[in-house]
């Protein structure tokens, strides 16, 4: 597949007096498209989503990552060290599920805006906290296929509540793709096991991806848990999964 020129902005989403903060990557060339929202790990926007949200853009859909703290940290980006982990995971325990969701629903609404986007589907993908955030978008209407890496705590809790993510499952409308790896010790293969189960016991189309010897934040190549044979496969199947949207 030839890779598409694309253009990349950044944008501010507006609802209730609160200003979301986008980065928007789109094909060039004019046509009809569908869209993509891309869900952040505990590092902000940083260069690794932004990449993401480009190869995404490369293939042919109009791809968009809110800032998922704008509301607590607004313009927070960081890398990988003790010190930003350390950050960021203070920062995602702030986050409140109904904020995440209402966040995410205003990209995609700014997505059915434009001219370019088709209107009758979107995807997601998240990585690391946006996995977690990617489970719970999944429950949104307008998502037709999500892509969810390592999500942690998906079966033990959700942003700011009690029931864990776990127990929304049944309202999931699409397909959903899950990427663990084996060597993840913040993701415990029963979790994962529970996680197989639910989706299984709702008849949610989906697939569950297990790579032995991969770590957290396998995907990642700024990483130093980055596994390019896993990674690489996650983004063929993550194209597959796409390719529905079209």
């Amino acid at each position: 597949m030839t890779e598409q020129a694309i253009i990349t902005t950044t944008v501010n989403l507006l609802q209730d007096n609160i200003q979301v903060s986008a980065n928007l990557a789109e094909p060039k060339e004019s046509g009809s498209y569908p869209g993509v929202v891309v869900l952040q790990e505990i590092f902000g926007v940083n260069v690794h989503i932004r990449d993401v949200t480009e190869r995404i853009a490369k293939l042919g859909y109009v791809a968009i990552a809110p800032a998922l703290f704008q509301r607590i940290a607004p313009g927070f980006e960081t890398g990988y060290t003790p010190e930003d982990i350390e950050t960021g995971r203070g920062y995602a325990m702030q986050t409140q599920a109904s904020e995440l969701l209402s966040d995410i629903q205003l990209a995609i609404d700014y997505l059915k805006n434009l001219p370019q986007v088709k209107k009758d589907g979107f995807g997601c993908i998240g990585f690391c906290f946006g996995g977690h955030v990617a489970y719970l978008a999944a429950t949104l209407p307008d998502i037709k296929a999500t892509a969810s890496f390592y999500g942690a705590g998906i079966t033990t809790r959700t942003p700011g509540g009690v029931a864990p993510t776990v127990t929304r499952t049944r309202k999931i409308p699409g397909t959903l793709y899950a990427f663990f790896g084996t060597a993840d010790a913040s993701i415990p293969p029963e979790q994962v096991d529970e996680i197989e189960a639910e989706l299984e016991k709702y008849k949610i189309p989906h697939r569950v991806f297990r790579y032995d010897g991969a770590d957290h934040g396998f995907f990642c190549d700024r990483r130093a848990s980055y596994n390019p044979k896993a990674a690489a496969d996650a983004w063929e199947q993550v194209k597959q999964l796409f390719s529905q949207l079209n």
